[in-house]
């Protein structure tokens, strides 16, 4: 049994399990949105049941499609399957049964969500594929996480009837290829060696941090619109605000011949990004009942 529970605690920090704060806060967003205030417990339960089924499914995918890529590449030669930590079989056993929980936490919410799981599942796992064939794979990585805000609308309200969680979802997408690109900088050499495409190892680092920040001013228009199309107030600008401020940060962080604080550009300031309009668009919802 305590190995058991060893080899999960390891598959979790194989899938760096607390990376989900980039996308389950974007989905509670596009069910507070949909339902105008609080969804109800058991969508609240079962949408947070799909994220974690769909993300730990995609990564454990991930990470067993790339094996033998990760233990060719010196920055992820220690994890855990190319290091021998973790065995293939386990990790395979352990991406079916989140499968199960992401079908079965559809089916729980509506028709229209369970009718759309395979759609979801096949983009979120088809990412593991895409730096094969295209240097697109950033904005693929983008669609994948992009179905969460407009997931959770359909959960709620099993339908789209707006083009608040279209816009959500876009918001999402280049918000994420953009960061996607930058953490790609540094795997420029081995890309390039390995012939995976990426957007650094066709363009450069140089090349790639611009083009990463023309993602991210995509992604800030799309935030503009969703405010005015939203008229959220004064707290969903505060928002808007401080998403621009901390998109702009990270860009000061990363310079072409300077890597070392990809960490905090990546990690640290892009789960501030999701929380902060969870909170300020999330908690003007709520205000905008009040008034």
């Amino acid at each position: 049994m305590n190995s058991f529970w060893q080899k999960l605690k390891t598959t979790l920090a194989m899938i760096k399990f607390e990376h989900t704060l980039f996308a389950l806060p974007f989905a509670f967003l596009g069910a507070v949105m949909a339902a105008d205030g609080l969804p109800t417990l058991s969508q609240v339960l079962w949408i947070t049941v799909a994220m974690f089924g769909a993300r730990s499914a995609a990564m454990t995918f991930n990470r067993i499609i790339d094996r033998n890529f990760d233990a060719a590449n010196p920055r992820t030669a220690n994890r855990e399957l190319p290091s021998g930590k973790l065995s293939v079989s386990f990790a395979w056993a352990f991406f079916f049964v989140s499968v199960a929980l992401f079908e079965v936490a559809a089916y729980m919410l509506n028709w229209l969500t369970f009718a759309l799981s395979p759609v979801a599942l096949l983009s979120v796992l088809g990412y593991s594929y895409a730096k094969r064939f295209t240097s697109l794979a950033h904005l693929i990585l983008g669609w994948a996480l992009a179905i969460s805000p407009t997931a959770a609308w359909i959960a709620v309200r099993g339908a789209i009837d707006s083009e608040v969680p279209l816009l959500l979802s876009l918001l999402v997408m280049m918000w994420t290829a953009g960061f996607d690109v930058l953490y790609a900088c540094q795997d420029f050499e081995y890309d390039k060696k390995a012939g995976l495409r990426s957007i650094p190892a066709r363009f450069g680092i140089k090349g790639a941090m611009m083009i990463a920040r023309l993602f991210h001013v995509q992604a800030f228009i799309v935030l503009m619109f969703l405010y005015l199309v939203t008229d959220l107030g004064w707290l969903a600008f505060l928002g808007v605000v401080a998403v621009g401020a901390l998109m702009i940060y990270q860009h000061t962080l990363v310079k072409p011949n300077d890597l070392s604080k990809m960490n905090a550009a990546f990690f640290t300031t892009n789960a501030f990004v999701s929380v902060i309009l969870f909170i300020t668009f999330g908690g003007a919802v709520f205000l905008a009942k009040l008034n």
